[in-house]
Formats: C-alpha cells, sequence, structure tokens
C-alpha cells in the first residue's frame, strides 16, 4: 500500500514551487541587504589614496567624474565651502577645490571625506549606522523585496523544470554532467533580464549617501530623469555585466552545489548503515522520500548552498564591480558632446573592467567581496535550503491527501 501511494504522489504543483521559492525570499533579504548597501559603496567609492591630506582631497575631487558624494559638515567645512552657514552639508566638487588654500583646510575636508570612505566591510557598517542611521543600512530592502518575488519564482522553478521535467530540452540533449550548469545559467538569464529594472533602482538607492526619509522619491526623480534623456533601454544598463556575474555564478553554484549535496548525502547513508539494524533494512528501503529526516536536508542544503555561493561569487566579482559601478555612473550626455571624451563607465565590459584593472589593480576588481560573500553566501543557503525544506514539506501534504483519499 505504501510502495503504491509513493508511486501515485504527483508532483509539485507550480504554486507550490514558487512558495517554497519565496520562503526564504524574505528572510535572507532582511538578514543580508546591510551587507549588499555596504558592498555598493566600497564598489562605487573613489580609490583611497594614501598621499598627504591636501593632495588626497586633490585627488579624489579629480578623479570623480561628478560631484563627490555629500560629506557631512563640520564647523570648519562652513568656513571653506559656505554657500550658506545654515547648510546641512558642505559639497566638495571640482570647482571647490580652488578654496582650498592650506592644509587645514585640506585636512578639514579630509575628515569628512574620511567619515564617508569605508576601509573594511564592519568599518563601513559602523560609519554608515553613525553617519546616516541604522535604518540606512536596509536602504532598498524593499525593491530588493519586489524584485525577488518575480526573479526567485523563475529562478527556481525554472532550474526546476529546465533540471527535473521530462520535456526539458536539457535533459534531451545535455548529460547529466552539464544540466546543472546550462540549467542553471538559461533560468538566470530569464531571471536577470525581468528583474533588471529593479535591480538598477535598488543599487541606486543603495549607493545614494542621502540622510532622511525621501531617498525613494529622489531616485525615482533621478530613474525618470535619465530615461527622459536616454530612453528607457536605459533601465537596462548593465544587464551584460550582471548576465556576465550572474550566468557564470548560477552554473558554478548549481554544479557545486548539487555535487556537494550528493556527497553530503553519500555520507550521511554510509553513516546511516553502519547503524542500521540488520531487521530494520527491508523497512528502511519502503520509507517515503518526505519522511526522510528534515533537520538532515536542512543542514545539507544549507552548507552545499554556503560553500559554493561563496565561492561562485569570488570568481564572478570583477563583473559584479563593473555592474555596479556602471548602474551607479550617471553620464551627461551634454557634456560628453562637448568633451567628445567617452567615460570609462560607457565602454564595453571587457574595456571597463581592464580600465578598472589599469588604475586601481586586481583588487580594484575584487573590491567589496568580503560584504558580497557575507551576503551571498547566507543567502544561497538560507533560500536553497527552505526551498528544499519546503519542497518536501509539500511532498508530504501531497503524501498524506492522497492517503486520506484512499481510505
Amino acid at each position: 500500500m505504501s510502495e503504491d501511494i509513493k508511486d501515485k504522489v504527483p508532483e509539485l504543483s507550480a504554486s507550490q514551487k514558487m512558495i517554497s521559492a519565496m520562503s526564504g525570499s524574505f528572510l535572507s533579504s532582511v538578514l543580508v541587504t546591510p551587507f549588499d548597501v555596504v558592498r555598493i559603496r566600497l564598489q562605487s567609492q573613489p580609490p583611497v589614496y594614501t598621499t598627504g591630506a591636501r593632495d588626497y582631497v586633490h585627488a579624489q575631487l579629480a578623479s570623480s567624474s561628478s560631484m563627490l558624494p555629500d560629506v557631512r559638515l563640520r564647523s570648519c567645512c562652513r568656513e571653506v565651502f559656505f554657500a550658506n552657514n545654515n547648510a546641512e552639508y558642505c559639497l566638495a566638487s571640482p570647482k571647490g577645490r580652488e578654496l582650498i588654500h592650506s592644509i587645514e583646510e585640506a585636512n578639514c575636508v579630509f575628515r569628512g571625506l574620511q567619515n564617508n570612505s569605508f576601509n573594511s566591510t564592519f568599518d563601513g557598517l559602523k560609519k554608515i549606522a553613525h553617519n546616516e542611521g541604522l535604518t540606512t543600512l536596509w536602504r532598498g530592502l524593499f525593491p530588493t523585496l519586489v524584485m525577488g518575488i518575480p526573479a526567485n519564482i523563475i529562478y527556481f522553478t525554472g532550474y526546476d523544470w529546465l533540471r527535473f521535467d521530462d520535456n526539458s530540452p536539457v535533459r534531451k540533449i545535455f548529460p547529466e554532467t552539464w544540466a546543472p550548469l546550462v540549467s542553471g545559467s538559461s533560468a538566470r538569464i530569464l531571471a536577470g533580464t525581468a528583474v533588471s529594472p529593479i535591480e538598477m533602482i535598488r543599487t541606486r538607492m543603495q549607493a545614494a549617501r542621502v540622510v532622511g526619509g525621501n531617498n525613494y522619491v529622489r531616485t525615482l526623480k533621478g530613474i525618470q530623469k535619465i530615461i527622459a534623456e536616454n530612453g528607457y533601454l536605459i533601465l537596462w544598463r548593465g544587464l551584460t555585466l550582471t548576465l556576465w556575474r550572474d550566468v557564470p555564478f548560477s552554473a558554478i553554484y548549481w554544479t557545486g552545489y548539487e555535487n556537494l549535496k550528493k556527497k553530503f548525502i553519500m555520507s550521511r547513508s554510509e553513516r546511516l548503515a553502519l547503524h542500521r539494524q540488520t531487521d530494520g533494512s527491508n523497512r528502511q528501503s519502503n520509507v517515503s522520500r518526505s519522511q526522510e529526516n528534515q533537520e538532515a536536508t536542512f543542514v545539507e542544503s544549507f552548507l552545499s548552498g554556503a560553500i559554493s555561493g561563496a565561492f561562485a561569487s569570488f570568481i564572478t566579482m570583477p563583473f559584479d564591480v563593473g555592474k555596479t559601478r556602471r548602474q551607479v555612473f550617471i553620464g551627461k550626455k551634454d557634456l560628453t558632446k562637448k568633451s567628445k571624451l567617452i567615460a570609462p563607465e560607457e565602454r564595453s565590459m571587457i574595456r571597463f573592467l581592464w580600465h578598472i584593472f589599469k588604475e586601481e589593480g586586481a583588487a580594484g576588481l575584487w573590491r567589496g567581496w568580503t560584504p558580497r560573500a557575507l551576503k551571498v553566501a547566507p543567502a544561497c543557503a538560507i533560500m536553497i535550503s527552505s526551498y528544499e525544506v519546503g519542497k518536501r514539506s509539500f511532498r508530504r501534504m501531497n503524501e498524506k491527501s492522497l492517503k486520506n483519499s484512499a481510505l
């Protein structure tokens, strides 16, 4: 009877897979968004120089293609950059550089810039919370959640269909060894293209150094402005870099995840075989899939997801840096026409990454990897373990429903 029920249990419905995919989305987003904010700030800030204070400020001003981020006001800054003495911020711009006449004034601006320049992940967490408020660490959470719903539906259910469905072209064309790689890459292309405009809004919100509750309004107005200047396709700026980052990431992640999980399951099976009683061996083979140890499923999925996610994030980090900088960059059409200069962010992907490498070295291409790993590893672990446990729970519900209907 139990064997018949196991064979007749229907496959999980699309809605059950979608709910399983979204179950960990909220939790992972809330937990890892602060690291994402720091990552974007680290990647988008100008390179930090080790020269004197005055040279530091001049180099910062000269290296920026647009106005530097707002610098929190100090009393001495009021004397250096004074539009009015009641201004909340002092602004450092290329024109403002001419106002610096002494090392004391340069030191003043240097201290202000220090408040907005991060040396490490935890330095960024501390400075953002202190200078802009604790809630700033969760800036962009709403678009992250909005983006996560369609992205997770397309990504996880798409991967499941491509990987395991009998009608999937991947199963018909590719061998088992290549199936995780191709399925993960294809699902990520669809998901990344669908949510790219939302990700651009989220990235610009998290990169903004604005104190106050009107960051959403400012970001949306900024988006409207660049749409008016460049057209709607500008919303997909950085998509190529995003796909260069996410497609190999997914290929590496799913290949690593499935192989690691198989090894964990084999190890667990070997341990169970050593402790299994002889009279219980036959009974073990008839146990339904949904009756497997729920805790073991969670732990195996969690560890496999965390390890493969951290490794994949390291390999694809240069593309993440390039994507962030291109999405944060605001191109000025009138300025580029007059000067006939093309900003580095407007170059092709390979040339832009090569520019970063020449200017900042290999460290520039991996800037922000620590916060990204601190975000990606637990996010992947939470998402995949929640997805697997959710599917197992629904499978158990389906079996129970089938048993009740058979009575």
